[in-house]
């Protein structure tokens, strides 16, 4: 997707240890007609798969999930890292582990939202190592959901994320994907496949 490409490439930051801060349009900092573009791209990827229910983690994956909910109207449900005082039983969790932040979080979706019949688009920011969509898959297989498939705003290529989803069958669509950050520079796959 170019405009989000070009994005990253007027706003992101490439940091030590592989990090891509987007913070001004992403994960801090939320610019809504972007996160509206990106929307429209997951609807026309996914728009024949009788989506019921779109998935997420907190609290990045929230603003792009939101979008896509609201152009396919059907309802967002997020993964709660921090165990709420209302949330004490009747839970589906997984354990995530964040390479960023470098914790352990127990993810939770209270089970009355999530049941067999739905069939689930799992939505996120960033996939680097995969933990955080694993933890979601876990999640759709407890509670016996159908996964239509996975719409990540920023995939990191290198990494085995995507390699690790797509092993599990699952449908992947990333809508920007990074082959490197070779000389503190953002490179894309669609450029190296160009060349």
């Amino acid at each position: 997707m170019k405009l989000l490409e070009d994005r990253i490439r007027e706003d992101g930051l490439v940091l030590p240890g592989n990090v891509l801060k987007v913070n001004q349009f992403l994960n801090h900092q939320i610019d809504p007609e972007l996160m509206y573009a990106l929307a429209e791209e997951f609807v026309k990827l996914y728009k024949d798969e009788k989506i019921t229910k779109i998935l997420t983690i907190e609290a990045s994956g929230i603003a792009p999930a939101i979008m896509t909910g609201l152009l396919l109207r059907v309802p967002v449900l997020f993964a709660r890292k921090q165990k709420s005082s209302t949330m004490n039983e009747g839970l589906y969790t997984a354990e995530v582990y964040s390479y960023t932040k470098k914790v352990k979080n127990t993810v939770s979706v209270d089970e009355k939202f999530l049941k067999k019949e739905d069939r689930v688009l799992i939505i996120d920011d960033f996939l680097a190592n995969g933990q955080a969509v694993q933890g979601l898959i876990e999640i759709c297989h407890e509670a016996h959901a159908d996964i239509v498939g996975v719409g990540i705003a920023i995939e990191k290529s290198f990494q085995e994320g995507a390699e690790l989803i797509r092993n599990q069958g699952v449908r992947l669509e990333s809508l920007a994907r990074i082959s490197s950050f070779a000389d503190n520079k953002v490179h894309f796959v669609e450029d190296a496949d160009n060349e």
